[in-house]
């Protein structure tokens, strides 16, 4: 019981490790493409206050959206450890129960 209790919870933080490891792999992502679009509007030919203001607004807006995927996945990573300890608390009152008669 307890090495599946012990399986339970290291799969749990191997999936919230995951869930953060991907947010991180698309904030990249979402940086990487807002660069590319950065350098695209400054290869253009608009005048340059007008590049800029569409540099700082498309980097921005990328940070804003990495944010976002980085807050969702520590939220869900949090709710994940979370259950875990609920379960570790259940399968603790369910062997003390045991241990001592009741079922």
């Amino acid at each position: 019981m307890r090495e599946e209790f012990t399986s339970s919870v290291e799969a749990m933080e191997v999936a919230a490790e995951r869930i953060l490891e991907e947010a991180r792999i698309t904030a990249n992502g979402i940086i990487i493409e807002a660069k590319e679009e950065a350098k695209k509007i400054l290869s253009s030919q608009l005048p340059l206050d007008k590049v800029k203001t569409e540099y700082d607004k498309t980097v921005s807006k990328a940070r804003a959206e990495a944010d976002d995927k980085i807050k969702d996945s520590e939220k869900t990573a949090a709710e994940i450890s979370i259950n875990a300890d609920r379960k570790v608390k259940e399968i603790t009152e369910r062997v003390v129960n045991i241990v001592r008669g009741k079922s």
